[in-house]
Formats: C-alpha cells, sequence, structure tokens
C-alpha cells in the first residue's frame, strides 16, 4: 500500500478519503480493554457461564440479610435432612409454626441453606480483601524489580524465590500463628501475604518487555520522573495479565479460607462460612452427609465458575493479540 494517502491525508475533505485507506486505518485501532473483556465472555460459553454464577454469587452474598429464609443464629430442629420440616416460632409471634429446610440443618440446628447465604458474604470480602491485598503488595514489588533490575531486582526476587518455595496453606497457617489469633482481618492478611509472589512474578516478566518500548524510552528522554513512568506507561499497558491472574487468584482466596477455617485456623466459630460448615459436618458424615456436602457444593460451584470466566478472559486476550499480530 502506498504511503501517500498519509503524507496527502490534508489535501482530502471530508468523505474524500480514500476507502483504502480509511479501511487500513480501522484495521490497525486496538480495542480497548473493556471490549477484550465483554468481546471474550460473550464468546465463550463457558466463560458466560461462569459470569453469571459470579454475578448470583456477589448478588447473594450483597442480599444476605434479605434473601435469606431465616436469621443466621436461628435453630430448629437438629440434623434435618434435605427437604425437611420443623416446628418453631419463626416470626416471634408466639405461635409455632411449620419451616421448610431444602438443604436441611446442622448439628446445631442451623438451617444449612440459611448458614450458606450469609457464609457468601465471608468468602466474599475474605476474597476481595485478599485480592486488593496481593495485587497492590504484589505489583508493586514486580514493577520495581522489572524496571529497576541491578540489585533491586535481585533483592526483591531473592524474596519472591524464598515465597515460592512455601505452599500457599503452609504459609498462611505460619502467618496466623504468628499473629496470634482468629479472625477475618488475620485471614485477609495471611492469603493476601501468601499470593504476593504470583502477582510479582508476572507483573515484572511484563515490566521487562514494557521497558525497551520506544515509548518508554521517550518518556525517559523528555525527563519524566521513574514513578510517573511506572504508574501512567507501564501499568496500564501490563493491566490485560494482571485482570487475568486476578480472576483466578479470587477463587484460590476461598479454597484457602476454607481450608483455614476447616483446620479451624480462620475465622472465629461463631461466623458462618463454607469452611467452618464442611468443618462441622465431618464427624458427622456417615449420618448428616448433607451438612459436609452442601458447602463443599456451594465451593466447587464458585470456584468453578471464576476458573471458567478467567480461563475465558485469558482466552479473549490471547485472540485479540493474534488477531492484531495477523493484521
Amino acid at each position: 500500500m502506498s504511503t501517500d494517502f498519509g503524507e496527502n491525508r490534508g489535501t482530502y475533505g471530508p468523505g474524500e478519503m480514500p476507502a483504502e485507506y480509511e479501511q487500513s486505518e480501522a484495521v490497525e485501532e486496538y480495542k480497548s480493554t473493556r471490549q477484550r473483556l465483554v468481546e471474550g465472555v460473550l464468546r465463550d460459553k463457558l466463560a458466560l457461564f461462569g459470569a453469571i454464577v459470579i454475578v448470583l454469587f456477589v448478588l447473594t452474598a450483597a442480599l444476605a440479610p434479605v434473601i435469606a429464609p431465616y436469621g443466621e443464629e436461628e435453630t430448629f430442629g437438629f440434623m434435618k435432612e434435605p427437604g425437611s420440616s420443623s416446628q418453631a416460632d419463626v416470626d416471634g409471634d408466639g405461635q409455632v409454626e411449620q419451616v421448610f429446610h431444602p438443604l436441611g440443618t446442622d448439628s446445631f440446628g442451623h438451617d444449612i441453606l440459611t448458614r450458606l447465604i450469609y457464609g457468601a458474604r465471608v468468602s466474599l470480602l475474605v476474597a476481595l480483601a485478599t485480592l486488593a491485598l496481593a495485587f497492590t503488595l504484589g505489583t508493586a514489588i514486580g514493577i520495581l524489580a522489572g524496571y529497576h533490575g541491578g540489585w533491586i531486582d535481585s533483592l526483591l526476587m531473592r524474596y519472591v524465590d524464598f515465597q515460592w518455595a512455601f505452599p500457599e496453606l503452609i504459609l498462611g497457617v505460619a502467618i496466623i500463628a504468628l499473629s496470634g489469633g482468629l479472625g477475618v482481618v488475620n485471614v485477609v492478611i495471611a492469603i493476601g501475604i501468601a499470593y504476593i509472589d504470583d502477582f510479582a512474578r508476572l507483573i515484572r516478566g511484563e515490566v521487562l518487555s514494557i521497558r525497551e518500548e520506544e515509548y518508554i524510552m521517550a518518556a525517559q528522554t523528555v525527563g519524566m520522573s521513574d514513578r510517573r513512568i511506572m504508574i501512567k506507561e507501564i501499568l496500564p499497558n501490563a493491566v490485560a495479565p494482571l485482570i487475568v491472574q486476578a480472576t483466578l487468584m479470587i477463587p484460590l482466596a476461598i479454597l484457602a479460607e476454607a481450608g483455614l477455617s476447616f483446620l479451624g485456623l480462620g475465622v472465629k466459630p461463631t461466623t458462618p462460612t463454607w469452611g467452618l460448615l464442611l468443618s462441622d459436618g465431618r464427624q458427622f458424615i456417615s449420618e448428616a452427609w448433607w451438612i459436609s456436602v452442601m458447602p463443599g457444593l456451594a465451593i466447587m460451584l464458585t470456584v468453578l465458575a471464576f476458573n471458567m470466566f478467567g480461563d475465558g478472559l485469558r482466552d479473549a486476550f490471547d485472540i485479540d493479540e493474534g488477531e492484531v499480530e495477523a493484521r
């Protein structure tokens, strides 16, 4: 294609631009990150299914007090089977009425469906807070190491390698032991620190590639500060893999919280979580299987949905980059 169109573009009036030039200009347009996300999810049915489940999960957590059939601390008959009923004064009007338990009750008489709905709030809170902590610290370490290189890179990445050698759950247990107590805050800190290395290694690899681009060299030439280059130039161009990593880390955080709670090292025993339901039901697995199976299914479905959604986003970014290279 001749480049005369670019040199003489100003000589053409409205509507007089050659079609060949307009077409080539349209082909070279880059899709925004939002467009990639939307098109990727709509293209992949499994990713769309995962997105729907995630939306339902978030709505369930946000509207738990509204949609839960009973209060989180209300008790009924002990270890009622799924689909059974019991007698209780739910309204507090002194009249005993029949209440339905679609998923049964646990060993304390709590309605399992109600506990699952309220447990979703804790799982979502822990997942998002953990993601924010790991994303912030891990991204900062990765950008600093990749951009500056030298002894800064060696020092930071040796720490990351040291942390990489420990399984996340074991590291989380150690951090909770050092913090000296149970609770949501300690769980978030433990899991968040345990997953810093994932973001650090990922963003460092991206920065090593991006820092060699011409626009980074131009920014350095005009005297832009290193801090502004890292925040304004490098980070926005490395956001795609970070988004994918974030969606894949949320289910890991949910599993980690459930694992710590199952071991008795997570939140306080009075807090309704899926992990505690699993732990409470293990000693009754032969006579009340539903106490452990129901929260286990909830965890499995949520983790599967996030993994499907994350895989769809990763494929969407890969496809889009492949199309740009082909063009």
